[in-house]
């Protein structure tokens, strides 16, 4: 059987919210405010703090501008994206199992 986008069910947080948390998270981690990574990755501040809120689904060049302007690999943004994406699954998974 073919699994189908119509046939899956939705992810419970947007994968923009995801991606926007972890950009987050690494800014903060190196102590670096909107503006400052802003102003590196040539993007305004409110549409970073938007991309970081989870409000504004930005571009795979958005994506690298800022993951270059944190030096974060884009590699690694990815795999922090899919552990959490992998995390969220198996809480839904066990909610699903409980609510049974």
């Amino acid at each position: 059987m073919v699994d189908r986008p119509s046939q899956r069910r939705p992810l419970r947080r947007p994968l923009r919210e995801v991606f926007g948390d972890e950009l987050r998270r690494e800014r903060h981690e190196q102590g670096r405010t909107l503006a400052d990574v802003a102003d590196d990755a040539a993007v305004s501040l409110p549409y970073l703090s938007e991309v970081e809120r989870g409000v504004k689904d930005p571009s795979s060049e958005v994506i690298g501008a800022i993951a270059d302007a944190l030096e974060l690999p884009v590699p690694e943004l990815l795999e922090r994206v899919a552990r959490e994406l992998r995390v969220a699954t198996q809480r839904d998974v066990r909610a699903q199992l409980l609510a049974a």
